[in-house]
């Protein structure tokens, strides 16, 4: 049993991976465990870890550093390749209001912070590590760890003084976010129910009678240049016959259209052609391909690597093979099939056609599922690589003493986001499954997780229960509580947000997807999951590079 006990105790390479390991299964084995409805998930990890450096665990100094931060760079870079495909079109028309608020609530959030630094006495170490715990982000911790251990590399001590303020605060931030919703629901009343049009664009299937004397004898790209709008016509069903349109297809007197477009530009799209039909299109059991005998409607993959990055209006597949492309499906978001929608790898394309073209279209996207389980390693590595190399890279600001450094958190994060969203154009595959991004996400933030918890849990219990402990708590519940809930009530009172979105933006501001989870329970639809996905992107963006900004400008 000599043995046993020695890859215990004794500080090893084995001994960090064994303890490691171990307070990660154990974490998530209890981050299963749900009270009053909410489960922790991987965030257990963390206490875990804690309750291991409280029972007196340590591991291999520069094992653990090794670990929390190659966990910490795979995570943040593995984020970013996740969310850089819409980061870009989130900050667009569609979106903008609801990120400036996730904005709001992040800045008043800092601002909130330096006045309790400055009011308290309680260091600005101590406080960015109270409001990575009121935000429930750990990575946004661990960005600002390594700002402050590239001023002062020798103080590890207020590192972990860091990780215990997070710790401390962290629990009330879950239930901060809660209550901010319980409250919220309270002001909307019982009004909050009715559903209201979301602000993310999301494909909607409509039947038009062309009735307008304008369009008559006009071709679909004239027509299209008489609106902003956005929309494709799928199908013409003329003289009870159905037809694929083409750019030479022109429109005639009393044509049905079926149309995919947003679903608030319905309105202006019917002033355009004259009528709207009675019919609903949007329900899921239609069978497409009943709708009309000589055509079927097919999802097709994108497996073509040539084709990354290529614009779907430059393949012209429906003037060349008669088909038509009605929407795209994009990590599970439907988009609409604009002719200067860049493609990308495991795009799946709704393609309506006769059965030949279909297939023949088929072929020229590819259509092989089996390729896409193959890993892309190389952009992960490169991106990697490149990442780190941005996060050293000194950058000279006047009035500073020393340049700033992005850091392992935020080089990676930004090259992530750029490889993700612009890495196709250039013709390079950024492209991984849902599940293996996931899986790498989660097997990063874990061993970071882990490592954070047993370097904090020596002195925790210590800490919480004197009479510094309980400041710690009560500020960290200020800096949950009273940023959402003010920014909660001004999308209500004076930007008319709708319920909904109203939540989901808040959880997506403070990146808590246990709230998220909240949330959906009390309310029908998926508003705040859209909401949600609409401002995480430059919210988690924001909160790695100003807690690293926090600690670079006030520490000089």
């Amino acid at each position: 049993m000599n043995w046993l006990l020695e890859a215990f105790s004794e500080p090893t390479v084995i001994q960090a991976i064994v303890v490691i390991s171990l307070v990660a299964a154990v974490g998530l084995y209890l981050g299963k465990l749900k009270l009053f409805g909410i489960s922790l998930g991987i965030t257990f990890v963390f206490f875990t870890g804690i309750i291991a450096g409280h029972l007196g665990v340590v591991i291999n100094r520069e094992m653990m550093v090794f670990a929390q931060n190659f966990g910490l760079i795979l995570f943040v870079y593995t984020l970013g390749l996740q969310v850089g495909p819409g980061f870009f079109s989130s900050l667009k028309e569609e979106g903008i209001q609801l990120n400036l608020m996730s904005i709001g609530v992040i800045f008043l959030g800092l601002l909130l912070t330096m006045i309790l630094h400055w009011t308290t006495g309680i260091s600005l170490t101590n406080m960015v590590g109270l409001l990575c715990g009121a935000v429930t982000n750990t990575p946004v911790l661990g960005a600002a760890q390594q700002a402050f251990l590239q001023m002062h590399p020798e103080d590890t001590k207020t590192v972990t003084d860091m990780s215990l303020a997070c710790a401390v605060a962290y629990p009330l931030g879950v239930m901060g976010v809660i209550l901010a919703i319980i409250t919220l629901k309270k002001v909307y009343g019982p009004s909050y129910c009715e559903h209201k049009e979301s602000i993310v664009t999301k494909p909607h299937v409509a039947e038009f009678l062309v009735s307008n004397p304008a369009i008559y004898h006009k071709s679909i790209p004239e027509v299209m240049k008489l609106t902003g709008k956005q929309f494709v016509i799928s199908r013409i069903w003329r003289d009870r016959k159905v037809m694929i349109p083409t750019s030479e297809t022109r429109l005639e007197k009393e044509d049905h259209l079926l149309i995919i477009s947003a679903k608030a530009d319905v309105e202006a799209i019917k002033v355009l052609f004259g009528e709207k039909e009675n019919v609903d299109w949007n329900k899921e059991d239609i069978d497409w391909n009943a709708v009309d005998s000589t055509l079927i409607s097919r999802r097709i993959v994108v497996t073509q690597g040539k084709l990354d990055g290529v614009k779907l209006g430059s393949l012209r597949l429906r003037n060349l093979y008669g088909i038509n492309i009605t929407r795209v499906n994009r990590a599970g978001i439907d988009l609409v099939a604009s002719p200067k929608l860049r493609l990308q790898m495991g795009d799946r394309l709704t393609i309506v056609g006769e059965a030949n073209a279909v297939k023949a279209v088929g072929t020229i996207l590819g259509d092989e599922v089996k390729r896409l389980t193959a890993p892309n390693l190389f952009a992960i590595f490169l991106g990697i690589s490149l990442g780190v190399l941005l996060g050293v890279l000194p950058i000279s600001v006047p009035g500073l003493t020393m340049p700033l450094k992005l850091g392992i958190a935020g080089g990676p994060i930004i090259i992530g986001i750029l490889m993700g969203a612009f890495g196709p154009r250039f013709h390079l595959t950024t492209y991984t499954t849902q599940s293996a991004n996931l899986m790498m996400r989660q097997f990063g933030i874990v061993i970071y997780l882990a490592g954070l918890g047993i370097d904090a849990g020596a002195h925790f219990f210590e800490t919480v229960f004197q009479g510094e402990g309980l400041v710690w708590i009560g500020i960290g519940f200020i800096l949950t509580f009273v940023p959402v809930i003010l920014i909660g009530l001004l999308a209500n009172w004076f930007f008319k947000v709708d319920y909904g979105s109203n939540i989901g933006m808040i959880c997506g501001s403070m990146a808590n997807p246990m709230a998220l989870t909240y949330a959906n329970t009390t309310i029908d639809g998926d508003d705040p999951t859209v909401s949600y996905a609409t401002v995480y992107p430059l919210s988690m963006f924001l909160r790695v590079i100003t807690a690293q900004l926090i600690i670079m400008l006030f520490m000089q």
